[in-house]
């Protein structure tokens, strides 16, 4: 189904990931530092990486923020797990381009249903999509770019997606639940604040086209009817 990589350091959690992923269907790669780890995601281009943050060799940071840098493995969608479970460390390893965060320990049920649905939003469309021109904002969905007043600005897989599904229901609220369902994949009342960290993110980075981005309060967010106020 897909080739997963997982860089763990515990033998027990990763003969557990092992068998349930292979259950699932899935090849598995396993590495137990963060060099091998970044070898074999070189050497056999997976679909998806389970990134540990605390390793023996190197932090799990710096084995992601290698993978996002380099072009040949800069797309594989990457999954941490972590002891860690501050709001802090969530955006950190957003910010580095982490496409999931799961805080050990965790349901082995929770972490499938989380890959299924990175799986799932990072499948290759079937058919080519076309540009966005929306005011200061262009979007070329097919290579997952985005400029603002001509200027490229650098947003992860999820950001995108989101700024994707907002724009595709412009001027209808869209509720953080909704959003969670529909640009994570999944369901899970305890990740609503994941929602605003990233529309917060996702704003800041689009400078003065964040603006398009409104808020509900009490209800979620809102991509603007028109571009008021915009460039020509």
């Amino acid at each position: 189904m897909a080739r997963i990589l997982v860089i763990e350091d515990e033998r027990d959690l990763q003969t557990v990931l092992e068998y349930n992923l292979r259950q699932a269907g899935h090849e598995v790669l396993q590495a137990v530092r963060g060099e091998e780890g970044l070898r074999l995601a070189r050497d056999h281009r997976p679909d998806l990486v389970c990134l540990d943050l605390m390793l023996p060799d190197v932090p799990g940071t710096d084995v992601c923020k290698a993978l996002k840098k380099e072009p040949a493995t800069r797309g594989i969608p990457v999954l941490m797990l972590t002891a860690k479970g501050e709001e802090i460390d969530r955006v950190v390893g957003f910010e580095l381009g982490a496409d999931d965060y799961v805080t050990k320990p965790f349901s082995v049920r929770e972490l499938l249903l989380r890959i299924q649905a990175i799986l799932r939003r990072t499948a290759p469309a079937p058919e080519p999509t076309p540009r966005i021109e929306f005011g200061r904002l262009r979007v070329d969905r097919d290579a997952h770019r985005v400029w603002v007043d001509g200027e490229e600005v650098p947003l992860t897989a999820l950001e995108f997606r989101l700024l994707v599904t907002l724009y595709e229901r412009r001027d209808r609220v869209q509720s953080r639940s909704v959003l969670l369902d529909d640009v994570w994949g999944i369901q899970a009342d305890i990740t609503t604040r994941t929602v605003d960290t990233h529309v917060k993110r996702l704003r800041e980075k689009l400078g003065p086209a964040g603006e398009y981005i409104e808020t509900v309060r009490g209800v979620g967010y809102r991509f603007a009817a028109a571009p008021a106020g915009a460039h020509r």
